[in-house]
Formats: structure tokens, sequence, C-alpha cells
């Protein structure tokens, strides 16, 4: 079994423009993303529609592939430069592309290998427990999506933007405390042939209400393996985002 890191990196993004390419303590993010996952996978390929990124990946030695613009989000991206760098060879079950994150540049090889750790399967993905460190705003937050998940299996049941579980008849302060609840992990592995299959499918009615494309494959009967760890990478959304991550690395100077 073969796997393969694929970053997918846009230079236009509404809220960040040009975020792949921010100077991060004299790195782009993009490069910092690459050389996270390269501790934990041989094949790492950044796959992008800019030429500033393309170059940008060049010049630090990178592996890169172009990709096309129109592209709705990133798995259909991973498709494109899967196959690209498939060939004329033929795909099989064997090959398993996981999809990182292209603004999480702490991303941890752990989190890697945990979700190496999951197949055989369809698709995995990455969870973490909320702890009473955590707060009930960070709880709530609709930006952090959560997951339910069987316990006979870690097969996810649902993902929401709101609290699942719901904890009934316990009051709001104590559910830090009393429930289990898992924020997710927005990395994604996901068999060769199982990519190009959940990339054709059309949005599902869950997909449009949550605005999250796993609950898409979930509706259309596909497994969602999940694995738990303990550590979460910071993610850059916003200039503000940016300010953290430079702070957070002068510190562990």
């Amino acid at each position: 079994m073969q796997f393969i890191g694929i970053i997918p990196a846009r230079y236009a993004s509404t809220r960040f423009p040009g975020k792949p390419l921010v100077d991060i303590c004299g790195k782009p993010m993009v490069q910092r993303v690459y050389e996270q996952a390269k501790k934990a996978l041989n094949t790492v390929i950044v796959a992008t529609d800019d030429e500033r990124i393309y170059n940008t990946v060049k010049a630090f030695g990178g592996e890169v592939v172009m990709t096309r613009a129109d592209h709705k989000c990133g798995t259909d991206r991973c498709l494109e430069a899967y196959e690209q760098i498939a060939g004329n060879r033929k795909q099989i079950t064997e090959d398993v592309i996981i999809n990182i994150q292209g603004d999480e540049p702490f991303i941890q090889p752990e989190q890697i290998e945990a979700i190496k750790s999951c197949f055989p399967t369809e698709i995995a993905t990455l969870v973490k427990p909320y702890t009473t460190e955590d707060t009930l705003e960070d709880l709530e937050n609709p930006n952090t999506p959560k997951v339910v998940f069987s316990d006979m299996d870690n097969h996810a049941i649902l993902f929401s933007r709101s609290v699942i579980p719901y904890l009934r008849g316990v009051d709001k302060s104590e559910w830090l405390s009393q429930g289990k609840h898992y924020r997710h992990i927005g990395m994604y592995a996901y068999r060769a042939d199982v990519l190009k299959q959940i990339t054709q499918l059309p949005q599902s009615p869950l997909e449009k209400a949550e605005s999250l494309e796993q609950l898409r494959w979930l509706e259309n009967g596909y497994q969602i393996k999940v694995a738990v760890c303990k550590t979460y990478s910071m993610g850059i959304d916003t200039p503000a985002d940016l300010a953290q991550a430079v702070e957070y690395l002068k510190m562990q100077k």
C-alpha cells in the first residue's frame, strides 16, 4: 500500500488571498506544510492552479503539479493531481491519497501516521477530543465541525457544525466535563478508486445544509473511518491567525 500526500494550494482565497505564499518566519506557508508532511510520507505533491505557487514550490525543491482553476474543492484537485502523477499505470486500490490542508503549517507527523493506521478502509479522517481545557465557546463554534462515531468500529455516524451529541437535561456549563465530544480535523485519506467515485457524486441535502462535503459521502453509503489523535495543529485562515503562528514560532526558538 502506497500513501501519497497531496496538498491543494489555491492563491485566490476570499478571506486571505495569496495565503499559501505568506511568510512565516522566513519560509512560505506552503513550504512549512510540505516539510512537515515529508516527515511522515515519502511522496508529497503540491497541487496548485497558480504559477506563483508552482514556482515557489519548485524553488525550495518540492514536487508540484499544475491543476485546473475551476475545481470547487480540494478533493477534486487531489484527484486531478493524482491522475497526473499516476500517468498511464492502472490506478489501484493499494494507492491511498492523503489530502493535507495547505493552511496548516504545524501539521504533525503523528497525525499523518494516525490516519494511515485506518487502512485498509474506504475513507479516513481525524478527530481530537474536546477536554475541560476547552471552552463552551470552542465547543459551540460553528466553524469547527463536530463528529460522532461508533465505538465498535470507529466509523463516522454524523458530522455537524452544531454540538453533537446534544446532552439533554445537562446544563451547558457541564457539557465539556460530562459529555464525549470530538472536533473534526480536516485531513482526509481516500483509496484511489474511492476518490474517483466520490468526486462524481452530486451534492446531497445534508451537505447543502451544513456545507460539509463529507456528509455527501455518508449519504451515499461510503464509510469514513475515524482516527483519534491528541494533537491539534493550528490552521491559518486569516491574517490574525498568521500573526499568532509567527508568535508561536518565535516562542519555540
